[in-house]
């Protein structure tokens, strides 16, 4: 993992989409300027050196818990996200999990437990910032011309998958056994662009706000409904591994969900862009 980000040129594209949820209505010609970008998401080893350099407290930190997946014991209404998300106590970046060992591999999965704040500051750090919407949509696309997915219109190709989302029945039934979660990055192959993980595995913060659609139809992907707080909704892009194809089709480029800024959960991370 050598190359941490690569340049684009930037340009014009069709941003959005009229064929999946409304909130991606209409699609439209949009452009962006050229910028550079992380090829992966923030890795939890990258978190670690941000925080040995800072000693930055996170947002999930500061208020003691965090939001986490858990699976039920059968088939629910998949209109009430409250029956598989709870606030955990000690939930965050570097304990995703509480009670559950840590895997070997963890290094190397994508930050979670993060909030918007907490992702800005890494970002400052770093000496780069969150991406708009339309430079992530852009990103992602990796040249495709109103696809469906970042790569192309089949879900899977040949038979590969390509991206880490849900496999089974949502969210009682994961057919490849054990707890859904995320995958260390870099697992699946790279867009056009020569971009990993920018569908599945997890969401990922932008720095635009979100404006709810008219019709007042929220999305539930997440734990963290706006009715929470008054705060701004910003927009999260990609898609996470909870995304499952009967409940939440958002594992494509044009696909866009509005969360709280204070909000942190077991699927949201981020990743930079950078002024070229």
């Amino acid at each position: 993992m050598s190359k941490r980000n690569t340049l684009l040129s930037g340009g014009g594209f069709c941003m959005g989409s009229n064929r999946h949820y409304p909130e991606e209505r209409p699609e439209r010609t949009a452009s962006v300027a050229e910028f550079a970008i992380d090829v992966f998401p923030v890795r939890n080893t990258d978190f670690a050196e941000f925080f040995e350099a800072t000693q930055h407290v996170t947002v999930a930190e500061r208020q003691g818990h965090s939001h986490v997946f858990q699976m039920t014991q059968g088939p629910v209404p998949l209109n009430n996200p409250d029956l598989w998300w709870k606030a955990v106590q000690g939930a965050c970046w570097h304990n995703p999990r509480p009670g559950i060992e840590l895997p070997g591999d963890f290094d190397q999965h994508p930050v979670v437990h993060v909030a918007l704040e907490d992702a800005k500051a890494y970002a400052a750090w770093a000496g780069g910032r969150l991406l708009t919407e339309a430079e992530w949509e852009f990103a992602a696309r990796g040249g495709l011309h109103n696809a469906q997915f970042a790569w192309g219109d089949e879900f899977a190709p040949n038979g590969q998958r390509m991206a880490q989302v849900w496999q089974g029945a949502f969210p009682w039934y994961y057919a490849p056994g054990g707890t859904p979660g995320t995958v260390p990055v870099g697992q699946f192959p790279a867009n056009g662009y020569g971009l990993h993980d920018m569908i599945g595995n997890v969401w990922e913060w932008t720095q635009s706000m979100f404006a709810e659609p008219a019709f007042n139809e929220t999305a539930t992907c997440c734990s963290c409904s706006p009715q929470q707080d008054s705060n701004t909704l910003f927009t999260l892009k990609g898609g996470s591994h909870l995304c499952a194809a009967e409940y939440c089709l958002r594992y494509r480029p044009a696909a866009r969900i509005g969360v709280a800024g204070v909000s942190s959960t077991s699927h949201i991370g981020f990743r930079c862009a950078y002024e070229p």
